[in-house]
């Protein structure tokens, strides 16, 4: 049974998609709107993924920032989401063997 937060965050989170579906029906229907929407995604996803590369040898989340300026570019460019989607499942994976190891070394430890 789902408790109610988790209920209305998914009521949330569906008219949220609605609204964002409507705003790209929107979008699409005035073509140099579109184009220059996705220049402004193109520039916006540039700059964090430049800013990321420069925080990259600094401590701290430098190659975070660079795969959100790629999700950010992902949205619109095909190629980029690609690399998302990669990004994702490697994170899945390591993050399913970290609770692997972690479930191992309790039960050695017991």
């Amino acid at each position: 049974m789902l408790s109610r937060s988790t209920t209305a965050s998914g009521t949330r989170r569906a008219r949220a998609r609605a609204r964002y579906v409507a705003a790209r029906v929107r979008l699409d229907s005035w073509p140099r709107l579109r184009v220059a929407y996705k220049v402004l995604v193109a520039l916006v996803g540039l700059l964090v993924v430049a800013l990321g590369l420069v925080l990259v040898p600094l401590p701290g989340p430098g190659w975070l920032i660079v795969f959100v300026g790629v999700a950010v570019l992902g949205t619109e460019f095909p190629a980029a989401h690609r690399v998302t989607q990669a990004v994702r499942r490697l994170g899945r994976r390591l993050h399913l063997r970290w609770r692997a190891w972690r479930v191992a070394r309790s039960a050695r430890a017991a």
